[in-house]
C-alpha cells in the first residue's frame, strides 16, 4: 500500500469519526441511553415545527399607528421650523391619521409659512389653505400606500431579527395578506417570552426633562395652568421606590431615538444592578453630543414605549454611548438589549392566532420520513449491487458516508431537519447514486476500449470530475435562490440540498476512487477487469 493511499484512508476516518461523533452518535445516545457528554449533545441535530412541535402565531400589524406616528412627526418638524423661524401659529393639531391643521397663521408670514411648509412636509402632504390663515394638510394616497406597505415589511424584518437573537432554529416568518404576520417557532418553550419578544414595540426615545418628576398629573402641570402646551407632553414612569407613579413634561420631539442605535448589550449600573448600554451611531452620537452638551444640568428622560425608565442628570457632554437603568431583572435586562438591537418594530400588534403545536404529528412525520428514506435507500442498495456487482458497494459505501457528513455538518451548523429537508436527504441520494452511475459507465467504455483496470479508473475520474462539478454548481444556483427568497420550510430544504451536494462532491470523487484504489492494491499492476 503507497503512502498515498494510506493517507487518503486515514482522511476518509477522520471525516467519518468527526461527522458521525457530531450528527450520528448524538442521536443514538438519546435514542438508546448511550453515555455522551453534555457539550455533544448540544450539537444534536435539531427539528422544524413540523417534526418536533411549537409555537404558530399570526399577527396583525396596525398600520394605522405608523400613518399616526409620521403624521405626528410632520406636524411638530413643521412646529418646530415655524418657532425657529419666529412664525407664530394659533395651533398645530391632528384631524386624523393622514392630516393635521394648521390655525391662525399671520396675513403677512403667510409667504414664509408656505415656503416652510413646502421645505418640511411638502413631499407627503397636499396642503389645502382655508379662511382665516387656517392650513390643512392631508397625507396623498401613494404615500399612505406605500407607509402601510413599508410597515408590514419592516415588522417582518424586525421580528426576524429578534428571533434569529433568540437562537430558534430554521423559524418560519411569512406573510400573510396585507396586514398580517405569521410566525412558526419550533421547540420554543418559553411561548409568553418568544410572544413579549417578538410583539414588543421597544421604541427607545431621549427627551430633555421639562418640568419634573411629580407625584400627580395635575401638579406637574400647575405651572402651566393645567393645559399641557402644544410642544410638550406628559410622560409618566415608576416612581424612585418603585412603588408609585411619577409624571415627567418632556418635549415632543426627541433628541435621540432608537433609529440612531448601532447595539445593546447588557450591563450593570454603578450600584451593581442588571443595566442596558446602548451605542450610537455617528449621526445619533452627533446629536446627543450637541443635546447633552448644550443642556448640562438639566435631566434627560430615557423613554421606552412611551414609559419612562430613568431620567437621569446631565453631568457633562456625552456622544455615542449611553445606559438605560430602572428596576430589571436580568433576564428582562437581556431581553432588552436584544430588542434594542434587533431595532423598534413600526407599530404596535395584535395577536389573531396562537397554536401550540404537539409533537405527536412531528413523531408520525418522522416516522413517515425515515421509512421513505429507508425504502429508496434499500431500492438503490438493490438496483446497485444488481446491476454492478461488487461496484455497487464501493456506491453505497460513498452514499452511506454522504449521509453521515450531511447529518454532522447540519448538527455542526444548527440547521434544523424539517419534513421538506427529509425530501433533501431523500434528493441527496439520488444525486449521489447519480454521481456514481456516471463514473461506473465511463469506467465501462474504459473497460471496453481494452485499457487496464487502474488505468479506466484514473480516467474515468479525471473526465467526469468536470461533468459533475457542472451539474453540482448548477444545482447549487437552484438551491440559493430557494434559500434567499423561499421561507422556511423552503430554507430547510434549500439548506439540505446545499450540504448534499458539497458532501457529495466529496464521497463520489474522493471517497469512491480510494475505495477502487484499496481494491485494486493487492491486484496486479496489469489487471484488466473490475467487478463492474
Amino acid at each position: 500500500m503507497t503512502k498515498n493511499l494510506r493517507w487518503k484512508i486515514v482522511t476518509i476516518l477522520v471525516v467519518f469519526v468527526v461527522f458521525f461523533g457530531i450528527g450520528v452518535y448524538p442521536l443514538l445516545a438519546q435514542r438508546y441511553s448511550l453515555p455522551a457528554p453534555g457539550w455533544l449533545m448540544e450539537w444534536q441535530l435539531k427539528l422544524g415545527l413540523d417534526l418536533r412541535g411549537g409555537v404558530h402565531l399570526v399577527m396583525r400589524v396596525h398600520t394605522d399607528e405608523a400613518l399616526r406616528t409620521f403624521t405626528t412627526t410632520s406636524s411638530e418638524q413643521l412646529r418646530e421650523a415655524l418657532r425657529t423661524s419666529g412664525v407664530n401659529v394659533s395651533s398645530i393639531a391632528l384631524e386624523s391619521d393622514t392630516s393635521f391643521r394648521v390655525e391662525g397663521v399671520p396675513g403677512d408670514r403667510d409667504a414664509e409659512f408656505r415656503r416652510i411648509a413646502e421645505e418640511q412636509v411638502a413631499e407627503g402632504y397636499d396642503r389645502n389653505p382655508g379662511a382665516g390663515g387656517t392650513y390643512t394638510f392631508t397625507m396623498r394616497e401613494d404615500v399612505e400606500s406605500d407607509m402601510r406597505e413599508q410597515s408590514v415589511v419592516q415588522a417582518r424584518e424586525t421580528i426576524d431579527r429578534r428571533v434569529n437573537e433568540l437562537g430558534v432554529a430554521e423559524p418560519n416568518i411569512s406573510r400573510q395578506g396585507s396586514d398580517q404576520i405569521m410566525v412558526q417557532l419550533p421547540g420554543v418553550d418559553d411561548v409568553a417570552r418568544a410572544k413579549e419578544i417578538i410583539r414588543d414595540t421597544a421604541f427607545l426615545e431621549l427627551k430633555l426633562v421639562e418640568a419634573g418628576p411629580a407625584p400627580t398629573r395635575e401638579a406637574l402641570l400647575q405651572a402651566y395652568n393645567g393645559q399641557v402646551p402644544e410642544e410638550f407632553e406628559v410622560v409618566s414612569g415608576a416612581a424612585g421606590d418603585g412603588t408609585g407613579t411619577t409624571f415627567y413634561l418632556v418635549r415632543r420631539v426627541a433628541a435621540v431615538t432608537g433609529a440612531d442605535l448601532r447595539g445593546a448589550q447588557p450591563t450593570i449600573d454603578e450600584n451593581n444592578r442588571p443595566a442596558v448600554r446602548f451605542l450610537l451611531t455617528s449621526e445619533g452620537a452627533r446629536k446627543f453630543g450637541r443635546v447633552t452638551g448644550e443642556n448640562i444640568g438639566r435631566f434627560l428622560a430615557i423613554i421606552l414605549d412611551g414609559r419612562v425608565e430613568s431620567a437621569p442628570e446631565i453631568q457633562g457632554r456625552i456622544t455615542d454611548e449611553g445606559r438605560i437603568t430602572g428596576s430589571f431583572t436580568r433576564e428582562e435586562v437581556a431581553d432588552l438589549a436584544l430588542k434594542l438591537r434587533s431595532g423598534a418594530l413600526p407599530t404596535s400588534m395584535s395577536y389573531l392566532e396562537e397554536n401550540i403545536v404537539g409533537p405527536t404529528l412531528g413523531a408520525q412525520s418522522v416516522r413517515a420520513g425515515v421509512l421513505a428514506s429507508l425504502m429508496g435507500l434499500a431500492f438503490v442498495i438493490v438496483f446497485m449491487l444488481w446491476y454492478y456487482k461488487l461496484s455497487g458497494v464501493n456506491a453505497i459505501v460513498a452514499m452511506t458516508m454522504n449521509l453521515i457528513i450531511l447529518i454532522g455538518f447540519m448538527a455542526y451548523f444548527g440547521a434544523a431537519m424539517t419534513l421538506p429537508g427529509i425530501a433533501g436527504f431523500i434528493l441527496t441520494m439520488g444525486m449521489g447514486v447519480d454521481s456514481n452511475v456516471l463514473i461506473f459507465e465511463r469506467i465501462k467504455e474504459e473497460l471496453a476500449a481494452q485499457r487496464g483496470a487502474r488505468a479506466a479508473i484514473n480516467a474515468s475520474f479525471a473526465r467526469v470530475f468536470l461533468t459533475l462539478l457542472d451539474t453540482h454548481v448548477t444545482s447549487l444556483i437552484a438551491a440559493a435562490f430557494l434559500f434567499q427568497f423561499g421561507t422556511g420550510p423552503i430554507r430547510g430544504f434549500a439548506v439540505t440540498l446545499t450540504i448534499g451536494l458539497l458532501t457529495n462532491l466529496f464521497t463520489s470523487i474522493f471517497v469512491s476512487k480510494t475505495l477502487f484504489e484499496i481494491a485494486l492494491a493487492r491486484r496486479s499492476a496489469t489487471a484488466k477487469t473490475i467487478s463492474i
